[in-house]
């Protein structure tokens, strides 16, 4: 365990420079006398870290030093080719980089480790896009990755209803999501998310705007794909359902907060563990399919309109199995 904090200590330091104890110690996760220890530790070993002394001081590696990938565990090696699976980086135009840098991986490992790319492309393959889908990527997508790459504001000509509108962005960043990518970009002092296949073309501006250091592409594309969900919650339809049926909300893709929400709402379960709640949806139309599918676990109690159509379904389903045999096909 302390030989791996160790290597991670001087990679590091390597990727940033310099660094605080206290900047080592959250990093790490260890206090931050636990990091002078281990640097005294490396310096005994023969790594030259040194301290800066004053308010913008912190620990450096002297003169450039570089340390190999001798320290990898196997499991790290195969890992790190697992990150470097073709398809995303192919599509964003940068296959021939991904490959460039497995060979330099590769030629540092030790000879033991040499088999980790072939392992890890034998035990997992990453098929992005849904089924049905055309995989093929965006045709602006290369052009853009490019901009987020050199921070290099560009203009968007982009596809919105009916229409084209222009807008001049600066690219923060790309999202893959389930097989459609997104490009997140600040637009005055806004940030928006757009749609990389409705973007019609891409003029570059020929600037370079200033990156706001602190914006944390992961949390924002967190919050806003929460937010999207939650927004198309616009209705709340009141259910009875049986242990099955709220066990079955986890998996609904109707409602992506129904188990959490439908759970935090219910009142007490009946003799026969059934509970009433309420449940968030998109729509009435919505409820309804999501209802049929959940067949005798699920009881509409409110709105009205629901409960009818779900009462004429049920009510035409009773005609057609009613009888021996069935109903016309029998």
């Amino acid at each position: 365990m302390r030989a791996s904090r160790l290597i991670s200590l001087v990679l590091l330091l390597q990727s940033r420079e310099a660094m605080t104890a206290a900047e080592l110690a959250r990093e790490l996760e260890v206090s931050e006398r636990t990091v002078y220890r281990d640097v005294l530790a490396l310096s005994a070993a023969g790594v030259p870290v040194y301290a800066d002394r004053g308010r913008a001081g912190g620990y450096r590696l002297l003169g450039g030093y570089r340390t190999r990938l001798t320290g990898l565990t196997r499991d790290e090696a195969e890992a790190l080719f697992l990150a470097g699976l073709p398809g995303p980086a192919g599509d964003m135009g940068l296959a021939d980089a991904v490959a460039s840098a497995e060979l330099k991986v590769l030629a540092a490992l030790p000879p033991a480790l040499r088999d980790a790319p072939a392992r890890a492309g034998q035990r997992f393959h990453l098929d992005v896009p849904g089924w049905f889908r055309d995989a093929s990527p965006p045709p602006r997508l290369a052009e853009l990755a490019r901009a987020v790459w050199g921070d290099r504001v560009v203009e968007l000509r982009y596809r919105r209803g009916d229409g084209e509108v222009v807008r001049r962005v600066e690219p923060y960043g790309l999202v893959l999501k389930s097989g459609t990518w997104y490009l997140v970009a600040r637009v005055g002092d806004g940030t928006r998310t757009y749609r990389v296949d409705r973007v019609v073309d891409v003029a570059p501006g020929g600037e370079v705007f200033d990156r706001d250091e602190g914006f944390d592409l992961g949390g924002y594309w967190g919050e806003q794909a929460e937010a999207f969900l939650r927004s198309m919650q616009r209705t709340r339809v009141r259910v009875r359902l049986s242990p099955a049926g709220l066990r079955a909300l986890r998996s609904a893709p109707e409602t992506p907060f129904g188990y959490a929400e439908a759970t935090a709402a219910a009142g007490a379960p009946d003799g026969d563990g059934w509970v009433v709640t309420w449940l968030p949806i998109e729509s009435v139309d919505v409820a309804y399919h999501l209802v049929l599918r959940l067949g005798p676990e699920v009881e509409v109690l409110d709105p009205p309109e629901l409960r009818a159509r779900v009462a004429a379904a049920a009510a035409r389903l009773a005609e057609l199995y009613g009888g021996p045999g069935g109903g016309q096909g029998g």
